[in-house]
């Protein structure tokens, strides 16, 4: 990843107001990530403790990728036929609400997880708008050429986020069980209000906007499926996604590390925060790397041995005992993850025309909640009948596995040399 002198992304000076949107777009993802790692501690650690199972904590992830999977011939649609930020500061503040019911409901006497997996269910619907209206606006405030150079920024700040996050909530639950949620529906209404400071580029504005006419004029079924469409007719935009669907399904170890610190590291919960803050730490620490040294070459390569490197990483969280060794672990496997990330945040609306950009993240999310959410109820069925050691040792092995199949089965994607210099 040392392709070029440093700096070399840069292109011509950005000017007042795009840099002003870029610093709302950067606020608003920390926001929404210090929101995310948050209700992720605070809702693990909460049901854990309520239940003791493995299984539950995966059924949390069903739960949030349930309403992504059901909606998504909808809120891709709405992402394009519709201002992406109005739709991202509402879909935001929904979200904020369910966090604050969450609050509300564990101050009582919180003694069942009905209510809050039906909370969780709700929150999930709202984050299924706001994610392809918010991942799609960078490609819609900077030019192709600056892309790279705004998502590794992006990056760095949604790490920060996944660090701050979850050490506050780790923290804040060990004072009060609701304090967690307090926190997270203020980052969320804060992360929503902040997109209402981003301008669009007037180019990809433009198409956008001749797009969503077309769409308002004929809201057909085939409109909407217009995001699988074109997914399905580029190799490499496919072969990209489905790598992250699968490596990260088996690879979920994230879900049970409630599960592991209590089990086989015997630390509560601010130990369990820190651990979570260590996914946050590795990431950030690649992405600071790649805003000097951005990926720009061997594209397709590099993202097949991140993921294998990803692998390898969760192989050995799930052999240790030692809570260093976890930690080092959990930092490793995220940094190869980071690497992923990049790349494919990247590549993906770069090969997506503006007006289908909403339809196709859609798309994407439900990929990535398919291996986040599902991969999280993956990892606790499996915990649940083998213990959470042996399922995440098994789930890192078939990350590997995936990695050298992908390089054979999509030799489009391992032969990606750069990134479009365009978006089509």
């Amino acid at each position: 990843m040392d392709d070029g002198p440093p700096g070399h992304e840069a292109r011509a000076p950005l000017d007042a107001r795009t840099r002003r949107s870029v610093v709302a777009l950067l606020g608003s993802h920390f926001c929404s990530a210090a929101a995310i790692g948050a209700l992720t501690v605070a809702l693990g650690k909460q049901v854990f403790d309520l239940t003791g199972s493995e299984l539950d904590l995966g059924l949390l992830g069903l739960a949030e990728f349930a309403p992504a999977l059901l909606l998504v011939f909808v809120t891709g649609p709405v992402a394009d036929r519709f201002d992406r930020r109005r739709v991202g500061t509402i879909a935001l503040s929904l979200a904020a609400l369910c966090s604050v019911a969450l609050a509300i409901y564990t101050s009582g006497d919180a003694t069942s997880t009905t209510p809050i997996f039906a909370l969780v269910i709700a929150y999930g619907t709202a984050r299924s708008f706001a994610m392809p209206a918010t991942r799609a606006l960078p490609a819609d405030t900077v030019a192709a050429e600056r892309l790279p150079w705004l998502v590794a920024r992006q990056s760095v700040v949604f790490q920060a986020g996944m660090i701050t996050g979850p050490v506050a909530a780790g923290f804040l639950y060990a004072v009060d069980a609701g304090l967690p949620y307090v926190m997270t529906a203020v980052l969320l209404a804060s992360a929503g209000a902040a997109l209402f400071l981003v301008h669009t580029d007037a180019r990809d504005r433009e198409s956008a906007r001749t797009g969503r006419e077309t769409t308002r004029a004929r809201p057909t079924l085939h409109d909407a499926l217009e995001g699988i469409r074109f997914v399905r007719s580029e190799p490499v935009l496919l072969g990209v996604i489905s790598l992250d669907l699968f490596a990260v399904l088996f690879g979920g170890a994230v879900a049970l590390l409630p599960a592991i610190a209590d089990e086989r590291l015997g630390v509560g919960a601010v130990g369990l925060g820190w651990l979570r803050a260590a996914v946050g730490i590795g990431a950030a620490s690649v992405m600071l790397f790649l805003t000097v040294r951005p990926v720009t070459r061997h594209v397709g390569t590099r993202l097949l041995v991140a993921v294998g490197i990803f692998g390898v990483g969760t192989v050995a969280l799930g052999l240790t005992t030692s809570y260093v060794v976890a930690w080092l672990a959990l930092a490793v496997l995220a940094g190869a993850d980071a690497i992923s990330v990049f790349i494919r945040a990247t590549l993906v609306p770069l090969v997506t025309p503006a007006d289908k950009r909403g339809r196709v993240l859609a798309v994407e999310m439900v990929f990535i909640g398919a291996s986040n959410e599902l991969g999280a109820f993956e990892s606790g069925v499996v915990g649940q009948f083998l213990g959470p050691a042996t399922a995440v040792v098994l789930g890192g092995v078939a990350t590997i596995m995936i990695a050298a199949l992908w390089a054979q089965w999509f030799p489009a994607l391992r032969r990606t040399d750069r990134f479009p210099a365009s978006v089509n």
